[in-house]
């Protein structure tokens, strides 16, 4: 796996050679590895798909800085806002989790000291996921989609549908007769379309406008007015900000697809916002994972 060698380049000399004989030793590591956790004075945890594998060699506090400086490609200045966020994108769309000692004025995070421990979660793609429901998300006869809200527990594989949705309706599907629509998407944490210096490292479709590293309800507003979508998405909605831009959204006529954390139409109808959206039939489609 190609990016998984791009990815432990990060790491010091020393490290890099012990995950690349564990990887060669380990035939399972290359297609189910999930994440690689780094924790200071303590040993390396690769955790897949339905184990864990752990490498006896206590991470030193300098290791951590020099992989941090890899990753920052030598300028943690250049990387602070994302580094405040607790997390940097990397090429390949992999996605690094950073704690520490947080450093707080006027009520925000503005740095992250003495970094401990690293988590470094493995992006994988899963193109055609999507595909069993896209005949309750498309509406072949108006040459449209219904507006949809996919709702499943955390971890449970949402974003990677919602992404590949994205993709489909993005490019057009040409079985169904369907043509691609202009996309944006709102990415508040980097995860649909991962993108890494202005480039999205995942596939959502060539008819895609993505704004990231900004509020959902702000977002939306701001592809609403400048890039004239017809179809917006986001992940994990819930405030109620969030809701009164899908409003203002659907109102003004783009069609949406959003996601939200439950297990089911209780837990949904929790949320007074959405579950006005759903009685007021803006939302014509849920679909449960």
């Amino acid at each position: 796996m190609k990016s998984l060698e791009e990815l432990i380049r990060y790491f010091p000399i020393n490290i890099y050679n012990l995950l690349n004989t564990t990887i060669k030793q380990n035939n399972k590591i290359e297609e189910e590895l999930q994440e690689i956790r780094i924790r200071c004075n303590r040993p390396i945890i690769l955790r897949l798909r339905n184990m864990e594998i752990l490498i006896e060699y206590n991470i030193s506090q300098k290791e951590i800085l020099q992989t941090i400086e890899k990753l920052c490609e030598n300028s943690i200045y250049a990387y602070k806002n994302q580094i405040c966020e607790g997390f940097i994108t990397v090429k390949g769309g992999h996605r690094v989790g950073i704690t520490g000692s947080a450093v707080i004025e006027n009520g925000k995070i503005i740095n992250i000291k003495y970094i401990t421990s690293l988590n470094f979660r493995i992006a994988r793609e899963v193109i055609g996921c999507s595909r069993k429901i896209l005949g309750q998300v498309i509406d072949v006869k108006e040459n449209t989609i219904n507006n949809t809200l996919i709702v499943s527990p955390p971890g449970k594989g949402k974003t990677t549908i919602l992404r590949d949705l994205i993709r489909n309706i993005s490019n057009g599907v040409e079985e169904l007769g369907f043509r691609g629509k202009n996309c944006s998407i709102v990415d508040e944490r980097g995860e649909i379309a991962a993108m890494y210096q202005g480039v999205p490292q995942n596939d959502v479709g060539i008819r895609t406008d993505v704004i990231e590293n900004i509020s959902k309800a702000k977002g939306m507003k701001m592809l609403i007015r400048s890039m004239a979508p017809e179809v917006i998405a986001c992940d994990e909605i819930g405030s109620k900000e969030d809701v009164e831009a899908i409003k203002e959204a659907l109102i003004s006529g783009v069609k949406g697809i959003f996601t939200m954390h439950g297990k089911t139409l209780e837990d949904i109808k929790k949320n007074k916002g959405i579950n006005e959206l759903i009685e007021n039939k803006q939302i014509e489609k849920i679909i449960f994972i």
